[in-house]
Protein backbone atom coordinates (compact mmCIF):
# COMPACT_ATOMS: atom_id res chain seq x y z
CA UNK A 1 0.00 0.00 0.00
CA UNK A 2 2.79 2.68 1.18
CA UNK A 3 4.86 1.89 -2.14
CA UNK A 4 1.53 2.02 -4.36
CA UNK A 5 1.05 5.44 -2.46
CA UNK A 6 4.42 6.68 -3.26
CA UNK A 7 3.74 5.95 -7.01
CA UNK A 8 0.50 8.17 -6.62
CA UNK A 9 2.44 10.38 -4.78
CA UNK A 10 5.08 10.38 -7.93
CA UNK A 11 2.55 10.98 -10.92
CA UNK A 12 0.89 14.04 -8.73
CA UNK A 13 3.96 15.36 -8.37
CA UNK A 14 4.92 15.43 -12.09
CA UNK A 15 1.32 16.66 -13.06
CA UNK A 16 2.48 19.88 -10.77
CA UNK A 17 5.29 20.11 -12.59
CA UNK A 18 4.03 20.36 -15.84
CA UNK A 19 1.67 22.61 -14.63
CA UNK A 20 3.66 25.11 -12.89
CA UNK A 21 6.30 25.14 -16.02
CA UNK A 22 3.15 26.64 -18.23
CA UNK A 23 1.97 28.91 -15.69
CA UNK A 24 4.88 30.10 -15.58
CA UNK A 25 6.25 30.86 -19.62
CA UNK A 26 2.77 31.90 -20.31
CA UNK A 27 3.34 34.73 -17.54
CA UNK A 28 6.49 35.71 -18.65
CA UNK A 29 6.46 35.33 -22.34
CA UNK A 30 2.92 35.02 -22.92
CA UNK A 31 2.51 38.08 -24.68
CA UNK A 32 5.28 37.29 -26.88
CA UNK A 33 3.61 33.31 -27.76
CA UNK A 34 0.61 35.04 -28.53
CA UNK A 35 2.85 37.96 -31.05
CA UNK A 36 4.41 34.89 -32.53
CA UNK A 37 1.24 33.21 -33.24
CA UNK A 38 -0.36 35.57 -34.68
CA UNK A 39 2.80 36.68 -37.14
CA UNK A 40 1.88 32.86 -38.71
CA UNK A 41 -1.69 34.04 -40.01
CA UNK A 42 -2.45 32.75 -43.50
CA UNK A 43 0.83 30.51 -44.10
CA UNK A 44 0.38 27.05 -42.78
CA UNK A 45 3.85 25.68 -42.82
CA UNK A 46 4.45 28.92 -40.90
CA UNK A 47 1.75 28.05 -38.71
CA UNK A 48 2.79 24.54 -38.07
CA UNK A 49 6.45 25.95 -36.99
CA UNK A 50 4.57 28.12 -34.87
CA UNK A 51 3.10 25.74 -33.22
CA UNK A 52 5.64 23.44 -32.76
CA UNK A 53 8.53 25.88 -30.90
CA UNK A 54 5.15 27.52 -28.41
CA UNK A 55 4.12 24.10 -27.38
CA UNK A 56 8.01 22.82 -26.50
CA UNK A 57 8.13 25.97 -24.53
CA UNK A 58 4.94 26.04 -22.55
CA UNK A 59 5.14 21.91 -22.57
CA UNK A 60 1.17 22.08 -23.53
CA UNK A 61 -0.24 21.44 -26.40
CA UNK A 62 -3.78 22.69 -24.59
CA UNK A 63 -2.38 25.94 -23.93
CA UNK A 64 -1.59 26.11 -26.84
CA UNK A 65 -5.26 25.37 -28.13
CA UNK A 66 -6.82 28.01 -25.98
CA UNK A 67 -4.33 30.54 -27.66
CA UNK A 68 -5.24 29.63 -31.26
CA UNK A 69 -9.27 28.96 -30.22
CA UNK A 70 -9.13 32.90 -28.57
CA UNK A 71 -7.63 34.32 -31.97
CA UNK A 72 -10.39 32.71 -34.11
CA UNK A 73 -12.98 33.67 -31.54
CA UNK A 74 -12.31 37.26 -32.05
CA UNK A 75 -11.67 37.00 -35.79
CA UNK A 76 -8.01 37.15 -35.76
CA UNK A 77 -7.25 34.28 -37.33
CA UNK A 78 -8.56 31.86 -39.89
CA UNK A 79 -9.83 28.78 -39.14
CA UNK A 80 -7.16 26.85 -41.44
CA UNK A 81 -4.43 28.55 -40.14
CA UNK A 82 -5.31 27.83 -36.20
CA UNK A 83 -5.83 24.17 -37.18
CA UNK A 84 -1.60 23.89 -38.37
CA UNK A 85 -1.19 25.81 -35.58
CA UNK A 86 -2.94 22.52 -33.78
CA UNK A 87 -1.08 20.08 -35.53
CA UNK A 88 2.39 21.94 -35.09
CA UNK A 89 1.54 21.87 -31.24
CA UNK A 90 1.43 17.75 -30.88
CA UNK A 91 4.62 17.50 -32.87
CA UNK A 92 6.03 20.17 -29.79
CA UNK A 93 4.73 17.78 -27.11
CA UNK A 94 6.18 14.88 -28.89
CA UNK A 95 9.78 16.57 -28.80
CA UNK A 96 9.50 18.27 -25.16
CA UNK A 97 8.76 14.35 -23.99
CA UNK A 98 12.12 13.17 -25.80
CA UNK A 99 13.91 15.70 -24.00
CA UNK A 100 12.23 15.24 -20.91
CA UNK A 101 13.13 11.59 -20.93
CA UNK A 102 16.84 12.24 -21.55
CA UNK A 103 19.27 11.20 -18.47
CA UNK A 104 18.93 14.92 -17.00
CA UNK A 105 19.31 12.84 -13.24
CA UNK A 106 21.99 15.71 -12.12
CA UNK A 107 20.21 18.81 -13.31
CA UNK A 108 17.08 18.30 -11.35
CA UNK A 109 18.61 19.65 -7.89
CA UNK A 110 20.73 22.20 -9.48
CA UNK A 111 17.17 23.37 -11.40
CA UNK A 112 15.29 23.18 -8.20
CA UNK A 113 17.79 25.11 -6.09
CA UNK A 114 18.44 27.44 -8.48
CA UNK A 115 14.32 28.31 -9.11
CA UNK A 116 13.82 28.14 -5.22
CA UNK A 117 15.97 30.80 -4.91
CA UNK A 118 14.75 33.03 -7.69
CA UNK A 119 11.20 32.67 -6.86
CA UNK A 120 11.21 33.20 -3.10
CA UNK A 121 13.49 36.25 -3.76
CA UNK A 122 12.00 37.89 -6.46
CA UNK A 123 8.15 36.35 -6.42
CA UNK A 124 6.17 38.84 -8.53
CA UNK A 125 8.86 39.72 -11.15
CA UNK A 126 9.79 38.29 -14.59
CA UNK A 127 13.03 36.90 -13.03
CA UNK A 128 10.77 35.31 -10.04
CA UNK A 129 8.48 33.98 -12.69
CA UNK A 130 11.68 32.21 -14.44
CA UNK A 131 12.74 30.65 -11.29
CA UNK A 132 9.05 29.14 -11.08
CA UNK A 133 9.80 27.22 -14.41
CA UNK A 134 12.90 25.84 -13.03
CA UNK A 135 11.28 24.17 -10.20
CA UNK A 136 8.89 22.61 -12.50
CA UNK A 137 11.44 21.50 -14.56
CA UNK A 138 13.17 20.34 -11.41
CA UNK A 139 9.76 18.87 -10.47
CA UNK A 140 9.48 16.75 -14.11
CA UNK A 141 12.60 15.28 -13.91
CA UNK A 142 12.55 14.00 -9.92
CA UNK A 143 8.85 13.14 -10.28
CA UNK A 144 10.39 10.69 -13.68
CA UNK A 145 13.16 9.52 -11.06
CA UNK A 146 11.07 8.65 -8.29
CA UNK A 147 7.88 7.02 -10.62
CA UNK A 148 10.56 4.38 -11.83
CA UNK A 149 11.80 3.77 -8.23
CA UNK A 150 7.94 3.24 -6.95
CA UNK A 151 7.34 0.84 -9.80
CA UNK A 152 10.16 -1.58 -9.36
CA UNK A 153 8.35 -3.41 -5.91
CA UNK A 154 4.87 -3.09 -7.90
CA UNK A 155 5.76 -5.04 -11.15
CA UNK A 156 7.12 -7.87 -8.82
CA UNK A 157 3.70 -7.84 -6.95
CA UNK A 158 1.19 -10.84 -8.63
CA UNK A 159 -1.82 -8.78 -8.36
CA UNK A 160 -0.86 -5.81 -10.40
CA UNK A 161 1.22 -7.73 -13.22
CA UNK A 162 -2.30 -9.15 -13.63
CA UNK A 163 -4.50 -6.03 -13.72
CA UNK A 164 -2.13 -4.26 -16.03
CA UNK A 165 -1.94 -7.84 -18.40
CA UNK A 166 -5.49 -7.20 -18.96
CA UNK A 167 -4.43 -4.33 -20.68
CA UNK A 168 -2.76 -6.34 -23.32
CA UNK A 169 -5.42 -7.82 -25.24
CA UNK A 170 -7.66 -4.94 -25.61
CA UNK A 171 -5.79 -1.88 -27.31
CA UNK A 172 -9.05 -0.04 -27.58
CA UNK A 173 -9.13 0.30 -23.78
CA UNK A 174 -5.58 1.29 -23.46
CA UNK A 175 -6.23 4.27 -26.01
CA UNK A 176 -9.55 4.90 -23.64
CA UNK A 177 -7.30 4.57 -20.38
CA UNK A 178 -4.37 7.08 -21.47
CA UNK A 179 -7.27 9.22 -23.07
CA UNK A 180 -8.75 9.39 -19.64
CA UNK A 181 -5.56 9.97 -17.96
CA UNK A 182 -4.41 12.83 -19.97
CA UNK A 183 -8.13 14.73 -19.09
CA UNK A 184 -7.69 14.18 -15.01
CA UNK A 185 -4.01 15.04 -15.37
CA UNK A 186 -5.28 17.76 -18.11
CA UNK A 187 -1.48 17.31 -19.82
CA UNK A 188 -0.87 14.97 -22.40
CA UNK A 189 2.54 15.16 -22.20
CA UNK A 190 2.35 13.75 -18.49
CA UNK A 191 0.38 11.00 -19.37
CA UNK A 192 3.30 9.98 -22.45
CA UNK A 193 6.30 10.57 -19.81
CA UNK A 194 4.50 8.43 -17.70
CA UNK A 195 3.72 5.55 -19.95
CA UNK A 196 7.33 5.31 -21.28
CA UNK A 197 8.45 5.10 -17.73
CA UNK A 198 5.84 2.62 -16.32
CA UNK A 199 7.30 1.02 -19.63
CA UNK A 200 10.47 1.02 -19.21
CA UNK A 201 10.14 -0.01 -15.51
CA UNK A 202 8.60 -3.43 -17.09
CA UNK A 203 5.22 -2.21 -15.23
CA UNK A 204 3.26 -2.52 -18.61
CA UNK A 205 3.80 -3.99 -22.11
CA UNK A 206 5.20 -2.84 -25.01
CA UNK A 207 1.68 -2.41 -27.36
CA UNK A 208 -0.16 -1.49 -24.02
CA UNK A 209 2.59 1.55 -23.68
CA UNK A 210 1.62 2.49 -27.58
CA UNK A 211 -2.07 2.46 -26.80
CA UNK A 212 -2.01 4.70 -23.93
CA UNK A 213 0.37 7.02 -25.61
CA UNK A 214 -2.32 7.17 -28.90
CA UNK A 215 -4.95 7.64 -26.41
CA UNK A 216 -2.79 10.46 -24.12
CA UNK A 217 -2.74 12.40 -27.65
CA UNK A 218 -6.70 12.13 -28.26
CA UNK A 219 -7.23 13.25 -24.13
CA UNK A 220 -5.54 16.71 -25.41
CA UNK A 221 -8.00 16.98 -28.36
CA UNK A 222 -10.99 16.67 -25.37
CA UNK A 223 -9.34 18.69 -23.75
CA UNK A 224 -9.37 21.09 -25.45
CA UNK A 225 -13.48 20.70 -26.82
CA UNK A 226 -14.06 20.90 -23.17
CA UNK A 227 -12.40 24.02 -22.80
CA UNK A 228 -13.52 25.73 -26.23
CA UNK A 229 -17.31 23.80 -25.18
CA UNK A 230 -18.77 27.57 -23.94
CA UNK A 231 -17.00 29.45 -26.91
CA UNK A 232 -19.06 30.49 -29.79
CA UNK A 233 -19.03 28.33 -32.85
CA UNK A 234 -16.07 29.72 -34.72
CA UNK A 235 -14.02 28.74 -31.93
CA UNK A 236 -15.26 24.93 -30.93
CA UNK A 237 -14.57 24.54 -34.75
CA UNK A 238 -11.02 24.64 -34.12
CA UNK A 239 -11.29 22.16 -31.31
CA UNK A 240 -13.49 19.83 -33.24
CA UNK A 241 -10.83 20.11 -36.37
CA UNK A 242 -8.11 19.34 -33.72
CA UNK A 243 -10.10 16.39 -32.55
CA UNK A 244 -11.20 15.02 -35.43
CA UNK A 245 -7.42 14.73 -36.71
CA UNK A 246 -6.07 12.80 -33.12
CA UNK A 247 -9.16 10.49 -33.42
CA UNK A 248 -7.92 10.08 -37.50
CA UNK A 249 -4.39 8.26 -35.79
CA UNK A 250 -6.52 5.46 -34.76
CA UNK A 251 -5.78 4.14 -38.27
CA UNK A 252 -2.86 2.90 -36.63
CA UNK A 253 -4.11 0.27 -34.28
CA UNK A 254 -4.22 -2.02 -36.55
CA UNK A 255 -0.39 -2.21 -37.53
CA UNK A 256 0.09 -1.99 -34.18
CA UNK A 257 0.79 -5.58 -33.60
CA UNK A 258 3.62 -5.93 -36.40
CA UNK A 259 4.96 -2.48 -35.53
CA UNK A 260 5.68 -3.71 -32.17
CA UNK A 261 7.44 -7.10 -33.75
CA UNK A 262 9.40 -5.13 -35.53
CA UNK A 263 10.16 -2.79 -32.67
CA UNK A 264 11.55 -5.43 -30.57
CA UNK A 265 14.21 -5.96 -32.97
CA UNK A 266 15.33 -3.08 -32.78
CA UNK A 267 17.31 -3.30 -29.40
CA UNK A 268 16.32 -0.33 -28.03
CA UNK A 269 15.35 0.55 -24.22
CA UNK A 270 11.32 -0.04 -23.94
CA UNK A 271 11.33 3.28 -22.78
CA UNK A 272 13.37 4.98 -25.84
CA UNK A 273 10.91 2.77 -27.88
CA UNK A 274 7.55 4.29 -26.41
CA UNK A 275 8.77 7.79 -26.51
CA UNK A 276 10.48 7.13 -30.61
CA UNK A 277 6.89 5.67 -31.22
CA UNK A 278 5.24 9.23 -29.56
CA UNK A 279 7.51 11.09 -32.17
CA UNK A 280 7.17 9.58 -35.32
CA UNK A 281 3.76 9.00 -34.87
CA UNK A 282 2.48 12.57 -34.18
CA UNK A 283 5.47 13.72 -36.57
CA UNK A 284 4.20 11.37 -39.64
CA UNK A 285 0.55 12.38 -38.25
CA UNK A 286 0.73 15.56 -38.30
CA UNK A 287 2.87 15.97 -41.80
CA UNK A 288 0.88 13.83 -43.44
CA UNK A 289 -2.42 16.24 -42.56
CA UNK A 290 -1.11 19.61 -42.79
CA UNK A 291 -2.47 19.47 -46.52
CA UNK A 292 -5.88 19.17 -45.36
CA UNK A 293 -6.44 22.26 -43.20
CA UNK A 294 -8.80 23.61 -46.07
CA UNK A 295 -11.03 20.90 -46.42
CA UNK A 296 -11.46 19.87 -42.44
CA UNK A 297 -12.22 23.62 -41.81
CA UNK A 298 -14.89 23.13 -44.41
CA UNK A 299 -16.24 20.07 -42.63
CA UNK A 300 -16.02 21.84 -39.37
CA UNK A 301 -18.09 24.49 -40.83
CA UNK A 302 -20.26 22.28 -42.14
CA UNK A 303 -20.58 20.20 -38.76
CA UNK A 304 -20.87 23.86 -36.34
CA UNK A 305 -23.02 26.31 -38.71
CA UNK A 306 -23.42 29.42 -36.65
CA UNK A 307 -26.43 30.55 -35.09
CA UNK A 308 -27.85 33.41 -33.88
CA UNK A 309 -27.97 33.90 -30.33
CA UNK A 310 -31.82 34.00 -28.98
CA UNK A 311 -31.86 36.39 -26.17
CA UNK A 312 -30.37 38.89 -28.17
CA UNK A 313 -28.10 39.72 -25.09
CA UNK A 314 -24.75 41.32 -25.76
CA UNK A 315 -21.38 38.97 -25.33
CA UNK A 316 -18.22 39.75 -24.00
CA UNK A 317 -15.97 40.39 -26.83
CA UNK A 318 -12.41 40.99 -25.44
CA UNK A 319 -12.24 38.60 -22.59
CA UNK A 320 -9.92 35.90 -23.51
CA UNK A 321 -9.57 33.03 -21.34
CA UNK A 322 -6.49 31.77 -23.06
CA UNK A 323 -4.95 35.29 -21.97
CA UNK A 324 -5.45 34.49 -18.04
CA UNK A 325 -2.44 32.82 -17.94
CA UNK A 326 -0.75 35.95 -18.81
CA UNK A 327 -1.91 38.67 -16.09
CA UNK A 328 -1.22 42.06 -18.36
CA UNK A 329 -2.74 40.70 -20.95
CA UNK A 330 -5.50 39.46 -18.87
CA UNK A 331 -5.95 42.48 -17.59
CA UNK A 332 -6.01 44.67 -20.60
CA UNK A 333 -8.62 42.44 -21.81
CA UNK A 334 -11.19 43.27 -18.83
CA UNK A 335 -10.45 47.11 -18.99
CA UNK A 336 -11.45 46.88 -23.01
CA UNK A 337 -14.48 45.19 -21.89
CA UNK A 338 -15.33 47.15 -18.86
CA UNK A 339 -14.89 50.24 -20.95
CA UNK A 340 -17.54 49.05 -23.69
CA UNK A 341 -19.56 48.48 -20.73
CA UNK A 342 -19.14 52.61 -19.65
CA UNK A 343 -19.90 53.24 -23.61
CA UNK A 344 -23.71 51.29 -23.00
CA UNK A 345 -24.03 53.63 -19.50
CA UNK A 346 -23.28 56.49 -21.68
CA UNK A 347 -25.49 55.20 -24.77
CA UNK A 348 -28.51 54.72 -21.55
CA UNK A 349 -27.63 58.30 -21.00
CA UNK A 350 -28.14 59.76 -24.29
CA UNK A 351 -31.54 57.66 -23.92
CA UNK A 352 -32.41 58.89 -20.88
CA UNK A 353 -32.68 62.63 -22.18
CA UNK A 354 -35.06 61.40 -24.95
CA UNK A 355 -37.44 59.80 -22.14
CA UNK A 356 -37.36 62.95 -20.49
CA UNK A 357 -38.21 65.26 -23.70
CA UNK A 358 -40.44 62.91 -25.43
CA UNK A 359 -43.13 60.74 -25.18
CA UNK A 360 -42.28 58.04 -27.41
CA UNK A 361 -41.68 54.40 -25.98
CA UNK A 362 -38.89 53.45 -27.89
CA UNK A 363 -36.35 55.26 -26.19
CA UNK A 364 -37.42 53.60 -22.88
CA UNK A 365 -37.65 50.09 -24.32
CA UNK A 366 -33.59 50.72 -25.39
CA UNK A 367 -32.58 51.45 -22.03
CA UNK A 368 -34.09 48.31 -20.72
CA UNK A 369 -32.32 46.63 -23.52
CA UNK A 370 -29.34 48.30 -22.90
CA UNK A 371 -29.41 47.57 -19.18
CA UNK A 372 -29.56 43.56 -20.04
CA UNK A 373 -26.53 44.29 -21.96
CA UNK A 374 -24.60 46.22 -19.01
CA UNK A 375 -25.11 43.46 -16.39
CA UNK A 376 -24.24 40.58 -18.79
CA UNK A 377 -21.22 42.34 -19.51
CA UNK A 378 -20.67 42.99 -15.89
CA UNK A 379 -21.36 39.03 -15.12
CA UNK A 380 -18.80 38.44 -18.23
CA UNK A 381 -15.87 40.64 -16.55
CA UNK A 382 -16.78 39.66 -12.67
CA UNK A 383 -16.10 35.84 -13.25
CA UNK A 384 -13.20 36.25 -15.61
CA UNK A 385 -11.38 38.24 -12.99
CA UNK A 386 -12.48 36.14 -10.53
CA UNK A 387 -10.61 33.44 -12.77
CA UNK A 388 -7.45 35.56 -11.76
CA UNK A 389 -5.17 34.20 -9.05
CA UNK A 390 -4.94 37.64 -7.05
CA UNK A 391 -1.99 35.84 -4.82
CA UNK A 392 0.23 35.64 -7.80
CA UNK A 393 -0.31 39.46 -9.77
CA UNK A 394 2.50 41.77 -9.44
CA UNK A 395 1.36 44.55 -6.76
CA UNK A 396 0.34 47.30 -9.38
CA UNK A 397 -1.42 44.37 -11.52
CA UNK A 398 -3.39 43.93 -8.13
CA UNK A 399 -4.03 47.82 -7.87
CA UNK A 400 -4.91 46.98 -11.49
CA UNK A 401 -7.63 43.89 -11.04
CA UNK A 402 -9.28 46.65 -7.89
CA UNK A 403 -9.91 49.34 -10.46
CA UNK A 404 -11.29 47.28 -13.07
CA UNK A 405 -13.59 45.36 -10.58
CA UNK A 406 -14.71 48.60 -8.79
CA UNK A 407 -15.26 50.46 -12.11
CA UNK A 408 -17.83 47.88 -13.28
CA UNK A 409 -19.52 47.23 -10.39
CA UNK A 410 -20.22 51.23 -10.43
CA UNK A 411 -21.39 51.22 -13.68
CA UNK A 412 -23.68 48.31 -13.43
CA UNK A 413 -25.05 49.84 -10.63
CA UNK A 414 -25.29 53.04 -12.66
CA UNK A 415 -26.88 51.34 -15.36
CA UNK A 416 -29.74 50.12 -12.78
CA UNK A 417 -30.30 53.87 -11.79
CA UNK A 418 -30.57 55.09 -15.16
CA UNK A 419 -33.23 52.38 -15.85
CA UNK A 420 -34.72 52.82 -12.45
CA UNK A 421 -35.14 56.53 -13.58
CA UNK A 422 -36.52 55.96 -17.03
CA UNK A 423 -38.83 53.93 -16.03
CA UNK A 424 -40.54 56.70 -13.38
CA UNK A 425 -40.37 59.46 -15.80
CA UNK A 426 -42.65 56.94 -18.55
CA UNK A 427 -44.91 55.94 -15.59
CA UNK A 428 -45.46 60.01 -14.86
CA UNK A 429 -45.96 60.47 -18.16
CA UNK A 430 -48.43 57.42 -19.24
CA UNK A 431 -49.94 56.32 -16.30
CA UNK A 432 -50.52 59.79 -14.12
CA UNK A 433 -50.71 61.70 -17.44
CA UNK A 434 -48.42 64.44 -16.39
CA UNK A 435 -45.24 66.51 -17.24
CA UNK A 436 -42.12 68.55 -16.27
CA UNK A 437 -42.47 72.25 -16.38
CA UNK A 438 -40.24 73.60 -19.31
CA UNK A 439 -38.08 75.14 -16.04
CA UNK A 440 -38.05 71.89 -14.79
CA UNK A 441 -36.40 69.79 -17.72
CA UNK A 442 -34.01 72.77 -18.55
CA UNK A 443 -32.85 72.00 -14.84
CA UNK A 444 -32.78 68.11 -15.57
CA UNK A 445 -31.01 68.77 -19.06
CA UNK A 446 -28.33 71.26 -17.50
CA UNK A 447 -27.50 67.92 -14.74
CA UNK A 448 -27.84 65.63 -17.45
CA UNK A 449 -24.95 67.57 -19.72
CA UNK A 450 -22.57 67.27 -16.55
CA UNK A 451 -23.33 63.79 -16.04
CA UNK A 452 -22.36 63.12 -19.27
CA UNK A 453 -19.24 64.98 -19.28
CA UNK A 454 -18.67 63.27 -15.95
CA UNK A 455 -18.63 59.96 -17.28
CA UNK A 456 -16.61 60.51 -20.40
CA UNK A 457 -13.71 62.63 -18.11
CA UNK A 458 -14.08 59.36 -15.35
CA UNK A 459 -13.83 56.58 -18.00
CA UNK A 460 -10.55 58.92 -19.53
CA UNK A 461 -9.08 58.76 -15.39
CA UNK A 462 -9.47 54.87 -15.78
CA UNK A 463 -7.42 54.62 -18.84
CA UNK A 464 -4.47 56.76 -17.99
CA UNK A 465 -4.30 57.55 -14.68
CA UNK A 466 -3.61 61.06 -14.84
CA UNK A 467 -3.52 62.72 -11.57
CA UNK A 468 -4.29 66.16 -12.76
CA UNK A 469 -7.43 64.47 -14.74
CA UNK A 470 -8.55 63.27 -11.40
CA UNK A 471 -8.11 65.96 -9.65
CA UNK A 472 -10.27 67.91 -12.05
CA UNK A 473 -12.63 65.51 -12.41
CA UNK A 474 -13.34 65.70 -8.48
CA UNK A 475 -13.36 69.36 -9.27
CA UNK A 476 -16.85 68.67 -11.41
CA UNK A 477 -17.60 66.57 -8.65
CA UNK A 478 -17.92 69.48 -6.76
CA UNK A 479 -19.68 71.53 -9.29
CA UNK A 480 -22.48 69.46 -9.57
CA UNK A 481 -23.12 69.23 -6.15
CA UNK A 482 -23.20 72.96 -6.12
CA UNK A 483 -25.70 73.11 -9.40
CA UNK A 484 -27.76 70.01 -7.91
CA UNK A 485 -28.24 72.42 -4.71
CA UNK A 486 -29.29 75.67 -6.75
CA UNK A 487 -31.47 73.70 -9.21
CA UNK A 488 -33.27 72.22 -6.08
CA UNK A 489 -33.72 75.66 -4.32
CA UNK A 490 -34.87 76.84 -7.97
CA UNK A 491 -37.95 73.65 -7.93
CA UNK A 492 -38.73 74.84 -4.37
CA UNK A 493 -39.57 78.29 -5.75
CA UNK A 494 -41.51 77.28 -8.34
CA UNK A 495 -43.50 75.46 -5.67
CA UNK A 496 -43.71 78.87 -3.56
CA UNK A 497 -44.91 80.64 -6.66
CA UNK A 498 -47.40 77.82 -7.47
CA UNK A 499 -46.06 76.54 -10.97
CA UNK A 500 -48.79 73.57 -11.25
CA UNK A 501 -46.52 71.73 -13.24
CA UNK A 502 -43.98 71.53 -10.82
CA UNK A 503 -46.31 70.76 -8.26
CA UNK A 504 -47.99 67.67 -9.91
CA UNK A 505 -44.48 66.18 -10.51
CA UNK A 506 -42.41 67.65 -7.50
CA UNK A 507 -41.49 64.35 -5.68
CA UNK A 508 -40.36 62.73 -9.25
CA UNK A 509 -38.48 66.03 -9.93
CA UNK A 510 -36.71 66.09 -7.00
CA UNK A 511 -35.73 62.40 -6.75
CA UNK A 512 -34.65 62.26 -10.70
CA UNK A 513 -31.79 65.35 -9.11
CA UNK A 514 -31.03 62.73 -6.16
CA UNK A 515 -30.44 59.93 -8.73
CA UNK A 516 -28.47 62.12 -11.02
CA UNK A 517 -26.49 62.84 -7.75
CA UNK A 518 -26.22 58.90 -6.99
CA UNK A 519 -24.69 58.48 -10.71
CA UNK A 520 -22.59 61.40 -10.59
CA UNK A 521 -20.85 60.01 -7.51
CA UNK A 522 -20.52 56.69 -9.22
CA UNK A 523 -18.99 58.21 -12.39
CA UNK A 524 -16.65 60.44 -10.50
CA UNK A 525 -15.18 57.41 -7.88
CA UNK A 526 -12.56 56.83 -10.41
CA UNK A 527 -10.64 59.70 -9.52
CA UNK A 528 -9.81 58.14 -5.97
CA UNK A 529 -7.63 55.13 -7.66
CA UNK A 530 -5.87 57.57 -9.58
CA UNK A 531 -4.64 60.14 -6.60
CA UNK A 532 -3.52 57.29 -4.39
CA UNK A 533 0.27 57.54 -5.78
CA UNK A 534 0.29 61.24 -5.48
CA UNK A 535 0.00 61.05 -1.81
CA UNK A 536 -3.69 61.10 -1.02
CA UNK A 537 -5.57 57.67 0.68
CA UNK A 538 -8.25 56.63 -1.32
CA UNK A 539 -11.74 57.21 0.40
CA UNK A 540 -14.19 54.53 1.21
CA UNK A 541 -17.52 54.97 0.01
CA UNK A 542 -20.70 53.53 0.85
CA UNK A 543 -22.39 51.35 -1.56
CA UNK A 544 -25.89 52.29 0.27
CA UNK A 545 -24.97 56.45 0.19
CA UNK A 546 -22.24 57.27 -2.41
CA UNK A 547 -22.05 61.13 -0.27
CA UNK A 548 -21.20 58.97 2.78
CA UNK A 549 -16.98 59.10 2.67
CA UNK A 550 -14.34 58.87 5.74
CA UNK A 551 -12.38 61.58 6.62
CA UNK A 552 -9.88 60.74 4.50
CA UNK A 553 -11.43 62.11 1.42
CA UNK A 554 -11.08 65.49 2.55
CA UNK A 555 -7.73 65.19 2.18
CA UNK A 556 -7.01 64.34 -1.15
CA UNK A 557 -5.89 66.69 -3.64
CA UNK A 558 -8.84 69.08 -5.51
CA UNK A 559 -11.09 67.39 -2.88
CA UNK A 560 -14.07 69.81 -2.19
CA UNK A 561 -14.81 70.95 1.23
Amino acid sequence: MLTLLHLLSSIALLVWGTHIVRTGIMRVYGSHLRRALGQSMGNAPLAFGAGIGVTALVQSSNATALLAISFVAQGLMALPTALAIMLGADVGTALMARVLTLDLSWLSPLLTLLGVCLFLSRKQSRIGQLGRVLIGLGLIILALQLIVQAAEPITEARGMQVLFSSLAGDTLLAVLVGALFAVLSYSSLAAVLLTSTLAGAGLISLPVALGLVIGANIGSGLLAWFNASLQPATARRVALGNLLYKLAGLIVLPFLVPLVAWMDGLGYSAQTQVIGFHLVYNSLRCLILLPTVQPMSRLCEYLLPERALDNGVAQPRHLDLAALETPSLALANAVRETLRIGDMVELMLARLLEVLRDDRPEPGEEIRRLDDDVDALYSGVKLYLAQMPREDLAEQEGRRWAEIIELAINLEQAGDIIEHMASKVQNLKTAKRRSFSDSGLEELGQLHGQLTTNLQLGLSVFISGDSHSARQLLQQKRQFRKLERELAHSHVQRLHRQVVESIETSAAHLELIADMKRLNSLFCSAAYPALEGTGGSKPRVSTDNPRHVTANEQHLPGKPA
